[in-house]
């Protein structure tokens, strides 16, 4: 068995040294939002985007202005995307049922799925504008039954994008603030004197909005560490290299550290795509920043067999995972550490990024290897609940408890269960002792 690296990308102590470099930055963004609130979002808004509106929040009136300058075929494909994205998570809601049982007689145990009280969504936008997002994660918390959405997106080329309002707007969301990068994290999750906060972060962003959202997690909950965009490409000799370089260059152009990886078992598909990435690097409009991904973050692996493939895709564990092979469904079978997968030709990450109904907020950094992306079951807590019925049920529950508590040494514990023996069994239970 053999795996060789055609082609390196940096290695995991420089990608640590950019990280260090991020988390004081982001560290030291949160503590000037928590401190000076508004103050320091505008500052930074003004620094970083030069925008700085009366309001950060846009009106109704702003909303339906920046709406009606849309084309009707661009609200058309907007409504179309949201319409597939809404099928899926309401599938997916559905398979989440409320429960509840008799575990014995008179004793009922249930559980409840409840909504996420309050929810910030980020929308990236400033070199891009992300519509998609938008779809993603307004319309998938709004299915989940979120009672407050909160929406921060970018100004784009100064000003707010028509596109990602609407969609904002059509999918659900309640508050829609034009505020981008760690000013819009800190901003919802630690709220300021005109934002309230919120309970929860969804959404990607750059490497600082993925650090801001680590670093207030606990104070907040978050959906999944969702960093610079990841794309593997898993494929054999059934495929050519002007489809493995296009998956390829069509996701390492979101940013310049968005690692993408060819994964084959043909040396000729690796050198061809390597070849074929220089060539469409030539006419690729996006190319100075794909070129920087690729050349600093791309990788090609070359394995003996779909067994060294398969090993090497789950260590990975990619946020992206294009397979085009002979044996899509087998890979679909045995990969357990992923984003996303995208099985055969036909369809590409872009189909998921954008309209074909999967969340494309997917975990990044190997954390696929512990949590799958987001869906409408992250905006769900899921509690439960007990209720003991009958008098006989709650002295033999209570006899169990009791004696179980003092085995572990817990006295109060075990009064708890002691004091209901007493007077729903019946029975005489020495203070401080077990039920016999």
């Amino acid at each position: 068995m053999a795996i060789t690296y055609l082609k390196r990308g940096k290695s995991d102590a420089e990608r640590d040294q950019d990280d260090s470099r991020t988390r004081a930055t982001v560290e030291a963004t949160l503590k000037d939002i928590e401190t000076r609130g508004d103050a320091a979002v505008r500052e930074l808004s003004q620094k970083f985007d030069n925008y700085a509106p009366d309001s950060f929040r846009l009106s109704q009136e702003q909303i339906d202005a920046l709406i009606a300058e849309l084309s009707p075929r661009d609200l058309e494909d907007i409504r179309f995307a949201q319409a597939q994205i809404r099928r899926f998570a309401e599938a997916q809601r559905a398979s989440m049922q409320d429960i509840e049982v008799d575990t014995r007689p008179g004793v009922i145990l249930g559980h409840k799925n409840i909504p996420v009280q309050s929810v910030g969504c980020y929308v990236p936008g400033g070199k891009f504008p992300m519509v998609a997002s938008a779809h993603m994660s307004v319309l998938t918390a709004s299915v989940a039954g979120v009672p407050r959405i909160v929406a921060c997106t970018p100004p784009f080329k100064g000003r707010p994008n028509p596109a990602v309002i609407a969609a904002m707007h059509l999918a659900g969301a309640h508050e829609i603030y034009v505020l981008g990068g760690i000013q819009a994290i800190g901003a919802m999750a630690l709220g300021t004197e005109t934002i309230q906060p919120v309970h929860m972060l969804v959404g990607p962003g750059n490497a600082f909005v993925a650090e801001a959202k680590r670093q207030l997690y606990g104070r907040v909950g978050i959906d999944l560490f969702a960093g610079p965009t990841e794309t593997m490409v898993i494929a054999d000799d059934t495929v050519d290299a002007e489809l493995c370089a296009t998956d390829l260059l069509g996701q390492a152009e979101h940013g310049y550290n968005s690692p993408a990886v060819l994964v084959t078992n043909s040396r000729a598909l690796a050198k061809g795509t390597m070849a074929e990435v220089e060539r469409l690097l030539q006419i690729l409009p996006t190319a100075e920043t794909a070129s920087a991904s690729w050349r600093d973050y791309g990788e090609v692996i070359l394995c003996d067999s779909h067994d060294e493939m398969l090993q090497v895709a789950n260590d990975i564990a990619s946020e992206h995972v294009q397979v085009m092979t002979d044996r899509d469904d087998w890979y679909l079978d045995h990969m357990t550490s992923y984003g996303a997968l995208f099985l055969g030709p036909r369809t590409n990450v872009a189909n998921g990024d954008k309209v074909i109904g999967t969340n494309h907020t997917l975990p990044t950094r190997k954390a696929g290897r512990y949590t799958g992306g987001l869906w409408v079951g992250k905006f769900l807590k899921t509690h439960t609940y007990q209720r003991v019925t009958t008098d006989e049920a709650a002295a033999e529950i209570g006899a169990y408890c009791s004696r179980l508590c003092m085995l572990e040494g817990f006295v109060g514990h075990a009064e708890q269960a002691n004091i209901r023996v007493r007077r729903y069994g019946g029975r005489d239970i020495p203070y401080g002792g077990a039920a016999e």
